[in-house]
């Protein structure tokens, strides 16, 4: 089972970091090649621009890739999306100069629209009955409505800055993007990559989540209860030749302090708060 990964940039590291975290060890000694085998002598990692990634699993040199959505949907390959790895998040829009006379899709009917993402865009104006003239471009698309290149851009915009610095408006969204794991759809019922895809979830699953443990009176436990916030009902066990009982729960990080500080109120004692690194639901 071959997995492609972002060989460099934005993409690369939060990739290479899931993996690991999901108890996938990426062989180190392999940093600068192509390729790279992990613990699992079953599956290894080959290193491909983000952008070609579509076309390496759809063609069969990977199994899995683990690229942005918009890669994919640009590729035109049709491949099985499987889970949201929750990084890499931004939108492809459709931008014009501020105080142009463009403030909707209808406006651009014979235009001149420039983007590094010609598929995505011909399917976005074919969808809305609106056919301009797209042109292509590799890099600095912002600049080409200042050139008298284009009336109008469709790019990726994370934050917006890079759009209000340079005078354009966002006209309307195109795509939300963010990092995904797709497959083949032939592959999808291989046990291997459902192996592989709950481990990355059981990553995803467990962050902002923690395990707290402690010991309340037995006589307080539905009042307990009561102000647990967990992730399902508690685990509740007996504690040998005590009234005491043993409750471990997994809750959100964001209710630890309140939480803590409840079940004190109500007797509890030995608590203890640790990380998840991993929950399979």
């Amino acid at each position: 089972m071959r997995i492609a990964v972002p060989n460099k940039g934005r993409l690369h590291e939060p990739s290479i970091e899931l993996l690991e975290r999901a108890g996938l060890h990426v062989d180190d000694a392999a940093e600068r090649r192509l390729y790279a085998d992990t613990v699992d002598p079953d599956v290894s990692i080959v290193y491909v621009r983000a952008a070609d990634i579509p076309e390496y699993v759809a063609d069969g040199a990977a199994d899995l890739g683990i690229t942005g959505l918009d890669q994919v949907r640009e590729s035109g390959h049709n491949l099985a999306d499987l889970l949201d790895l929750g990084f890499g998040r931004c939108r492809l829009v459709l931008a014009a100069p501020e105080g142009d006379s463009i403030d909707s899709v209808d406006d651009l009917a014979d235009a001149t629209v420039a983007t590094e993402f010609p598929h995505i865009t011909r399917e976005y104006f074919a969808e809305r009955g609106v056919d301009p003239d797209i042109v292509e471009v590799t890099g600095a698309t912002e600049l080409t409505p200042h050139v008298d290149m284009a009336d109008a851009i469709v790019d990726i915009t994370s934050t917006g800055t890079t759009l209000r610095v340079n005078n354009l408006a966002v006209v309307d969204e195109v795509l939300e993007s963010s990092v995904r794991l797709f497959a083949r759809g032939d592959v999808t019922a291989e046990p291997k990559v459902e192996q592989i895809r709950t481990a990355l979830g059981s990553v995803l699953s467990a962050e902002g989540k923690r395990y707290l443990m402690l010991n309340a009176p037995e006589g307080r436990l539905e009042e307990i209860r009561e102000v647990i916030p967990g992730l399902g009902g508690p685990t509740v066990m007996d504690i040998a030749g005590d009234d005491m009982v043993a409750v471990h729960v997994v809750v959100d990080e964001r209710d630890v302090f309140e939480t803590v500080t409840r079940v004190k109120e109500l007797g509890a004692s030995g608590i203890l708060v640790t990380e998840i690194e991993r929950l399979i639901e």
